[in-house]
């Protein structure tokens, strides 16, 4: 069983001993925390904070804990249900709050939970907050208040869904005309969270038909949650078996987006952010970001728009910071997360599905033919455990003095870029892990680069 904490929140397994698992006294102690660090940025205020969840068996236990501590803080808290990680980043300024905690163990099994943590614009606390955050959850540095200073309760009921789906349709790149004509039909695994609330509203009003499976947001998973191929068989067999044009996939918070093709192959999970950029690009020059182990696809295709490609270090808050940094007119993260800033700086499948949808629509592409307009790249993933006494930051820096031809960054970890294939080696900030990435234009190739840079980092370790 496993808790562990980290700048954007915390998250573990549900049941087991308070301190080493998910339990209600963690979930109190963190959600105070919170509303402490609130407070502090709201002087003299009664702050506003909101609460979500997805539809996992253990949401509604720890959301009632969560209730408990926000209101014994003194801070008005209003539950807004079940909802996405993207309607509720939406729904914190569209509802003038000064936080929000989403409860979600995004694409981890069943049995995990968490708190994710929003400041007042709907984004990811910084990480200067979370490490204030985690200070005052170690010290127990926060007070509860009187009762004569509780804070009150109240529900926002639907979860903050439909209102994120109007912004969405009123945004002036989705083609409501084109996609409706397209006349498409899609077939939605929603693994049984939200997503089979949010993603049926959404299809339904732009007019796409739509066969579900797993729709019913019992949150209990009929698979692994995480959209990787081997996890998908399901629905990769049922998008040719209904006719259907694509099949869409969402993880249980619906911040990611994985896509099926006519034939009943995927799409690629890298490739979603490419598809959902190659549209904004075509009407909107500008930079584009994504984070350093995501894929160079999105590079080759800027250059050929001959827009700047910027890279930040791994995780949602980096890749909103250099977005803003850079004036990206779209970015996102190789796991399927398109961020679009016309709606809101957060990883978004809903406005990813309105954004290829519309792209299908004025192309008349299928989605197998749209994936040849693309660089075919492979990755693989793999990593090396080391001893806890080890020094891992001297291995990459030893691991940097051995590749002087190759491009080197050392933003997160070291990435070695060379002219086709690149390396990315991260320690791991929970276990004595070093991460190590690889991509190519042969799966050979990539499989190949990362054990060679195993071989070299086990060599070093001998000697």
């Amino acid at each position: 069983m496993t808790l562990i904490k980290s700048i954007s929140g915390i998250r573990g397994t549900i049941g087991g001993k308070p301190f080493e698992n998910l339990t209600p006294l963690d979930a109190v102690s963190f959600a105070s925390a919170f509303a402490e660090l609130i407070k502090e940025k709201n002087p003299g205020k009664k702050p506003k904070i909101l609460l979500a969840r997805d539809a996992r068996p253990s949401g509604l236990m720890i959301s009632r804990a969560v209730q408990s501590a926000l209101m014994a803080m003194g801070v008005e808290t209003i539950d807004l249900g079940l909802s996405t990680t993207p309607s509720m980043e939406m729904a914190v300024p569209g509802l003038d709050a000064d936080g929000g905690i989403i409860l979600t163990a995004s694409h981890n099994p069943v049995e995990w939970n968490a708190l994710k943590l929003l400041d007042e614009k709907g984004e990811f606390i910084s990480a200067e907050e979370g490490k204030n955050l985690i200070k005052k959850v170690d010290n127990q540095r926060f007070e509860f208040s009187p009762v004569t200073e509780l804070g009150r309760f109240s529900e926002h009921p639907g979860g903050y869904i439909r209102e994120h789906i109007d912004a969405i349709l009123n945004l002036a790149d989705v083609n409501l005309k084109a996609i409706r004509e397209r006349k498409f039909k899609v077939v939605v695994d929603a693994v049984h969270s939200t997503g089979g609330i949010a993603i049926p509203e959404l299809l339904g009003r732009l007019g796409v038909a739509f066969e579900c499976l797993y729709c019913e947001p019992t949150g209990w998973f009929p698979h692994n949650p995480e959209p990787l191929e081997k996890n998908l068989q399901d629905i990769m067999k049922a998008v040719p078996a209904h006719g259907a044009d694509l099949g869409i996939v969402v993880d249980p918070d619906v911040d990611r987006l994985a896509l099926i093709d006519e034939n009943g192959n995927m799409f690629g999970e890298e490739y979603t952010l490419v598809a959902a950029a190659d549209y904004i690009l075509s009407k909107h020059p500008g930079p584009v970001v994504s984070n350093l182990s995501s894929s160079r696809a999105l590079r080759d295709l800027a250059e050929k728009y001959g827009q700047k490609y910027y890279a930040a270090a791994v995780g949602e808050v980096n890749v909103v910071e250099k977005m803003k940094e850079t004036g990206a007119v779209i970015g996102g993260e190789g796991n399927g997360g398109v961020i679009y800033p016309a709606l809101h700086y957060g990883r978004d499948a809903l406005v990813g599905i309105a954004l290829i949808l519309s792209l299908l629509a004025e192309t008349g592409l299928t989605l197998s033919a749209l994936r040849k307009r693309y660089t075919a790249y492979f990755m693989a993933k793999e990593k090396i455990r080391l001893n806890p006494q080890m020094d891992t930051d001297s291995i990459l820096q030893r691991i940097a003095r051995n590749h002087p031809e190759a491009e080197i960054n050392t933003e997160d970890g070291v990435k070695l870029d060379y002219d086709d294939y690149w390396i990315h080696l991260r320690k791991s900030n929970t276990e004595p892990i070093i991460r190590i990435y690889t991509e190519a234009k042969s799966p050979e190739k990539a499989k190949e680069a990362a054990r060679q840079i195993i071989e070299e980092i086990k060599q070093y370790l001998s000697s």
